[in-house]
This record gives structure tokens, C-alpha cells and sequence, in this order.
């Protein structure tokens, strides 16, 4: 009896069981709608293009500070950060500043370890001292990673002396200068005066159109500080001189370099009153005011020339070779700028950086670029047909830098002590305080003792 009622309660429990398991998959049926309702299930695959955009976009938010000289290259970055912002996401921040400011803030900003510029520009003398102190990140993978991006071809050889110390690229090349003879020809016809290819030559043109009494000079050159320095390293390139001695070492007190300064100083004696305290700003206004007759200077001004707005010599301008002593093979003056990644930076800035280095010298960005103030770097960008016409010296600068020297100027880890000691003893020669080999020589010794 007991096993009956045991079974019979089994059998009931197993049809209750079966009554609710009946009950609740009735309502489930509809849960197989999703295999006939396939498409609705896919949407993520109509979603693809957010996810493409951002794959190729994926630095998008990431913020950049960038320290730039306030040459007329700015103008290019002024005019094309907004453009990569569209095009990447990356935000640039551009901090605008003098040639000291810039020099003394990213120095601060390296020694700090703050990383307060994510990229900067960089003068190429600074190569050196920038890859002994690890301040920049070191390129080389970067550009051996994306090689086939950059076509490296196209870039003229002497680019890469901006920014490569010891077979390490410090910097990308940003841009070329070349130094280059600016005079004005309408001047020079009026006197019957070809332009000067030589160093004697363009003496004498100084000299024979010097006029004081009308407040108008043969010629505006740098005197001061840094400036003062580079110049008159430009004049020792030009003379067939050299700073250093065979093995390598400063040596600025030689009797050819003494010479070379003297030259140098006679040159000041056809200049504006006051042109011995001459930083860049006072020579190219001298120039464009129509106070000289010639200058040297970089070829990044030139446009500036026939800009109506600042100069009153538009449309009497021309450029020529800077002149070399007679018998000299023709070697020109080339600087410039690199521009380089802090090393202090995060990996994720650093990458980003390094996209905008890659967008802003890729060839299509190149040309807007050169077209909105910024300097040239690839020989497809000088030869392109609508660049010569809106700038017909672009094949002069081509052959300059062609044969440019980006090693005048040494660029090894101590310029700045040569820079410093120069800048105070050449000017110091140029106000009469010191003759020419006493200047030399205190220079050197300078130099000496802080080298120690």
C-alpha cells in the first residue's frame, strides 16, 4: 500500500512538472525571432564606419604643445594645425617665441623633466647638445617603421643635417635656409654695378654705394649677441675658413680667422649708424625700410621684400649667391630648422607627434605649407610649376642648397659655448673696445675654460 502511494505520488509530481515546463515554453517561443529577424541582429556591422573612423583616428583627443621660433614659418603652422586637428583628432597648442626664449624655455623644460612641449623647433646647431642630453627622442624608428610613408628620396641630402648627430636623427627636418645676397636693383642699375660674386667684390659695391648724407648705406650686417656670432661664422664659411682645427677642436684665434674678422669689420664702416648692436630684426628692417643697398641674410625673408604692407622696397628686390673670396669653390651657407619630440613626453604623445611630423612633411602637405610662409624641404615642393611661379627664386635656392654647407656652423654638443663667447668678443671687436686677434683671443679662452 505504501509503494502505491509513493508511486502515485511520483506519477503526480512528474505530471505537474510536465504541465509547467508546457506552460513556460509557451511564452519562449517568440524568443526564436532573432533568427528570422537576422538584420536587426547584425547592427553592429552597420555601425563600421564609426569604427573605422576611428581607426583612423586613434590619437583623437590627445593634446600636443608645440614650442615654435617665431620665424615667418609660423605663419604655415598657424595656418595648417587647425587642418590636422580636422584630420586627426590632435589638438596643437602652439607656443610662439623668440630665438633666446625658445632656446632658454625648452632648456628649462629638458633639464625639469616637466615635458611642457611635446614637440618643438629645432635650430639645427642645436643637434648636438639635444642628443648628448637625450632631451629629444631619437627618430630612427620611427622612420625606419613608416619608411614607405615618407619618401625620404625626395628630401634634398643637406635637410638632414637638422637634427642628425652620430647616424641618429634628433629632429626631422622642418625646413632649409640658405644664405643668400639680397640686394636692390634698382640701386645697383642706377650705379651701373653687377651684383657681387665675390667677398672683394661686394666690399667695393659697399663702399661705392655708401651715402650717408641721404641716410642710405652700402650694407646691413649682425653685430649683437648671437647673432653677431652666427654672421661672422658665415663670413669665415665664405673665406674658406673653418672654426676648428684638424682634429676637431675650437679653434678661433687662428691668424686666417683674424683676418677673416678684420674683413668682417670693414664691412661695418658702409652699415647703418648703430649696426654693430644689429640682432635679425634691426637688419632685415634695415633692408626693408630702403636704408641699405644689400644684406645678407636667410632666405626665408624673401618673401618679406614684396610684402607692401612691411617693406617699401617691393618689386626692387633680387637675390643672388651669398658671395665667396675670389678663387673659392662655390659652398653656401645652409641652416634651418628640424623639428624633434620630447623624449620626456608620453608614448602616447610621442606617437602622435610623430603623425603630425609625418602629415606636415608628407608632399601634399608640403606645398601648402611653402605656399603659406613655411620653408622648403623636398625637391618635388621647389620644382612643382605653381610654387616657381609664385616664387620664381625657388631654382636659385635649389642650386644653394644643392651645394649647401649645414657644417659651418659646427653642431656638435658644445655650440652654445662657442656661440656665447663669440657673440661677446666679435662684438666687442665691432664697438672698438678690442682688436681683432685680442677679441680672438679672449674668445678662445673662453671657451677653453668652460669646456673644462
Amino acid at each position: 500500500m505504501q509503494a502505491k502511494v509513493v508511486k502515485t505520488l511520483i506519477f503526480a509530481l512528474v505530471l505537474a512538472a510536465m504541465t509547467l515546463a508546457a506552460v513556460g515554453c509557451g511564452p519562449q517561443a517568440p524568443a526564436e525571432a532573432p533568427a528570422a529577424e537576422e538584420p536587426a541582429a547584425e547592427e553592429p556591422a552597420a555601425e563600421e564606419p564609426a569604427a573605422e573612423e576611428e581607426m583612423a583616428m586613434p590619437y583623437d583627443g590627445v593634446e600636443l604643445t608645440l614650442a615654435s621660433m617665431t620665424d615667418q614659418y609660423v605663419e604655415g603652422f598657424r595656418y595648417l594645425i587647425p587642418k590636422f586637428k580636422e584630420e586627426t583628432g590632435i589638438d596643437i597648442t602652439m607656443d610662439e617665441l623668440g630665438y633666446v626664449d625658445l632656446y632658454q624655455k625648452l632648456t628649462a623644460d629638458f633639464v625639469g623633466e616637466t615635458a611642457s612641449y611635446d614637440l618643438m623647433t629645432m635650430d639645427i646647431v642645436w643637434s648636438g647638445e639635444y642628443a648628448a642630453n637625450g632631451y629629444t627622442l631619437p627618430l630612427n624608428d620611427f622612420m625606419d617603421r613608416d619608411a614607405d610613408e615618407l619618401n625620404m628620396d625626395d628630401i634634398l641630402p643637406v635637410m638632414w643635417t637638422q637634427g642628425e648627430w652620430e647616424g641618429k636623427y634628433w629632429a626631422f627636418p622642418l625646413g632649409g635656409y640658405a644664405n643668400v645676397l639680397n640686394y636692390r636693383t634698382d640701386v645697383f642699375e642706377a650705379a651701373g654695378i653687377e651684383p657681387p660674386t665675390t667677398q672683394q667684390e661686394m666690399l667695393a659695391a659697399a663702399m661705392a654705394l655708401n651715402d650717408p648724407d641721404n641716410d642710405f648705406y652700402g650694407m646691413a650686417l649682425l653685430g649683437a649677441g648671437s647673432a653677431g656670432a652666427q654672421d661672422y661664422m658665415a663670413w669665415v664659411q665664405q673665406h674658406g675658413g673653418t672654426i676648428l682645427d684638424a682634429d676637431g677642436n675650437i679653434a678661433v684665434n687662428t691668424a686666417e680667422n683674424v683676418e677673416i674678422l678684420e674683413f668682417f669689420g670693414s664691412l661695418f664702416e658702409y652699415g647703418p649708424p648703430g649696426a654693430a648692436g644689429y640682432w635679425w630684426g634691426d637688419r632685415e628692417t634695415a633692408f626693408r625700410d630702403g636704408k641699405v643697398a644689400m644684406m645678407e641674410g636667410w632666405s626665408i625673408s624673401r618673401n618679406d621684400y614684396e610684402d607692401t604692407e612691411m617693406s617699401s622696397v617691393a618689386g626692387l628686390v633680387d637675390i643672388t649667391y651669398a658671395p665667396v673670396s675670389e678663387g673659392m669653390d662655390p659652398a653656401y651657407g645652409f641652416g634651418g630648422w628640424g623639428i624633434g619630440i620630447n623624449a620626456d613626453s608620453d608614448s602616447m604623445k610621442q606617437e602622435a607627434a610623430w603623425e603630425f611630423i609625418k602629415w606636415l612633411s608628407s608632399e601634399e602637405i608640403q606645398k601648402e605649407w611653402v605656399l603659406h610662409r613655411g620653408v622648403p624641404l623636398r625637391r618635388s615642393t621647389m620644382t612643382d610649376p605653381e610654387i616657381v611661379a609664385e616664387l620664381p627664386w625657388m631654382p636659385l635656392l635649389l642650386d644653394a642648397f644643392e651645394n649647401g654647407d649645414g657644417d659651418y656652423r659646427p653642431r656638435f654638443p658644445e655650440y652654445t659655448i662657442l656661440q656665447d663667447a663669440l657673440g661677446t668678443y666679435v662684438n666687442a671687436f665691432l664697438v672698438g673696445e678690442m682688436g681683432a686677434q685680442e677679441a680672438l683671443d679672449a674668445a678662445q679662452a673662453q671657451i677653453e675654460q668652460n669646456l673644462q
